[in-house]
């Protein structure tokens, strides 16, 4: 049986822990002045340098010693192969085969799933050009130029970071607009400046089951129908990404605007099926392709490189060390970048969901720290606000600095101070600032530890590249740490409870706590007193009908 903690290469790791204790990072780079050279890496127009971090060479060897002897390369050969690694799933994990554009086959069960991912690609193709040309058009005939995703977790997060990191690739003449909270201020907001005829809504839920989801994609159905009349043919303007076909139908939308993938997708790596159409939608089917390409290539590489060369197994590895033996409790994304500013959202979702865990495979507590709390936002704006406590609190967060080098046009000036900003907190961030050689209010200590990930460009290419990166740095620590990182039970129990609540709520239960059961009860008298409140009396009713009979018409239009 593996176990991790008692494992030789574990407890050498623990000895060099306190054996590197007091060394800094500054002085890494004066005994060895190739340093840079040998700790950064290229891959396309994807560069990391991870030289900054805490990471002495022995450190170094002996982690990827521990990779060696993790089942890290039996588990990513079965990834790719198609076995069922999601146990307590019984499912395949197979979003690698989503962005496959090799010749090889993927076999589930038997049957290679190529062929029909590439039918649904063809799909998404021929609906994505009818949409974006102009020929795809509404009810009353005008184009569409609004196209509204309802989704939430991996069906929001993906897209929606994606459409808005790649907004320069935008259709001029398509509006995108993302509703995943279910407080129905957020979808308010979004449909009071839509015109029904020229908006198309995309459900997209897996399952079709998803409150949050199903309440929203309501709510725009009666939208819709209100705006137009309870007859208007909704089938130009609704259509369905999911795997439950029979639950998109009986919601309304026509058989052939549902757009399929396989329960073999998590959630939040689904950007990559057909979960991507607003993608598609947004930057072409042709740029699309050029994402996939970008993973495809981080995915080559994750599965031929060496393991003391590879890119996600490496920032896998030194973000265990910082976990697990030198007590880091979060991680900083901080894109240079302000078309990235979401990504650090999509990367929460990403490594928190998967290796939030706390039992390993075989159904065992863990005795070690697991995934990090992720968080962050765009430099320039962060650097004002929580930078102070990177640089002198008592925290210890590495972090992560991203950044693409090619400027805006017009905006070279800007472009020069963003990237020589990230270039001066990276600095600031290793050497600190001890002039005096006293610590006090002023000095900022250093000696703390980051990445830095150069994009040449941010497009669909290398933006594929950094998202694939992320995915399999957290399928690494999971591997490691031998935790399954596709299953999302505590999410799950969040769902069913408030299902359960919402259908309970009504009655007096003793099968809540009294802290529950009391603010259901306030919930529910709330709702009644509001509802009781906004129904019209009969003598209201009557003045209102009177008033409307006695009211001028004007040619054939209704009062």
């Amino acid at each position: 049986m593996y176990q991790l903690s008692s494992s030789v290469t574990w407890k050498k790791l623990q000895t060099l822990a306190d054996k590197t204790q007091d060394d800094r990072i500054a002085d890494y780079f004066t005994s060895d002045p190739n340093r840079f050279d040998k700790m950064s890496l290229r891959l396309g127009e994807l560069f990391l340098d991870y030289s900054k971090n805490k990471v002495s060479d022995e450190v170094l060897k002996t982690l990827i010693a521990l990779a060696e002897h993790s089942p890290l390369r039996q588990r990513r050969a079965q990834m790719f192969s198609g076995d069922i690694i999601n146990i307590t799933e019984k499912r395949p994990v197979l979003h690698t085969a989503l962005r496959n554009r090799g010749d090889e086959p993927v076999v589930v069960n038997g049957k290679d799933v190529m062929p029909d991912i590439r039918a649904g690609l063809k799909k998404l193709e021929a609906f994505s050009h009818k949409v974006r040309s102009g020929e795809w058009k509404g009810f009353s005939g005008k184009r569409i130029r609004h196209v509204v995703n309802i989704g939430i977790g991996g069906s929001d997060l993906g897209p929606n970071m994606v459409c808005r990191a790649l907004l320069n690739d935008k259709h001029p003449e398509l509006s995108f607009h993302f509703i995943s909270n279910v407080d129905g201020q957020h979808i308010k907001k979004v449909l009071s400046d839509l015109n029904p005829e020229t908006t198309l809504f995309i459900v997209s839920t897996k399952t079709f089951s998803t409150q949050e989801t199903l309440l929203n994609a309501k709510t725009a159905r009666r939208w819709f129908h209100e705006k137009t009349s309870a007859q208007t043919d909704m089938s130009q303007h609704f259509v369905a990404v999911s795997t439950n076909q029979n639950a998109a139908m009986k919601f309304g939308i026509s058989r052939e605007n549902i757009f399929e993938f396989w329960a073999w997708v998590g959630g939040r790596y689904s950007l990559w099926s057909t979960i991507g159409l607003p993608i598609a939608l947004s930057i072409g089917y042709d740029r699309f392709i050029e994402l996939l390409e970008g993973a495809y290539e981080m995915d080559r590489h994750f599965v031929e490189a060496p393991l003391e060369q590879n890119m996600p197994v490496l920032m896998a590895l030194i973000g265990i060390w910082y976990i697990n033996f030198l007590g880091a409790e979060t991680q900083a994304i901080i894109p240079y970048d302000q078309a990235l500013h979401q990504l650090p959202s999509f990367l929460q979702q990403l490594d928190m969901e998967s290796n939030g865990k706390s039992v390993d495979i075989d159904g065992h507590p863990v005795d070690f720290a697991t995934g990090p709390i992720v968080w962050g936002q765009t430099g320039s704006n962060g650097q004002h606000a929580f930078f102070q406590l990177l640089h002198q609190g008592t925290r210890f967060v590495p972090i992560d600095f991203i950044a693409s080098l090619a400027p805006d046009e017009k905006t070279e000036e800007h472009h020069f101070a963003l990237l020589t900003n990230m270039l001066a907190q990276a600095n600031a961030f290793m050497n600190g600032d001890q002039k005096s050689g006293i610590l006090d209010f002023a000095s900022c200590p250093g000696n703390r530890p980051s990445n830095i990930l150069l994009l040449e460009s941010l497009s669909p290419r290398n933006l594929g590249a950094l998202i694939a990166l992320y995915e399999h740095k957290v399928f690494v620590q999971g591997a490691i740490w031998n935790i399954n990182s596709f299953d999302q039970w505590g999410v799950q129990l969040g769902k069913r409870l408030a299902t359960e609540i919402s259908r309970n709520i009504e009655l007096k239960s003793s099968d809540y706590d009294p802290s529950t059961q009391g603010l259901m009860d306030i919930v529910r008298e709330h709702m009644h007193s509001k509802n009781t409140a906004q129904q019209p009396t009969s003598a209201a009713k009557a003045k209102k009908s009177a008033k409307l009979e006695a009211a001028p018409t004007t040619g054939n239009k209704e009062p």
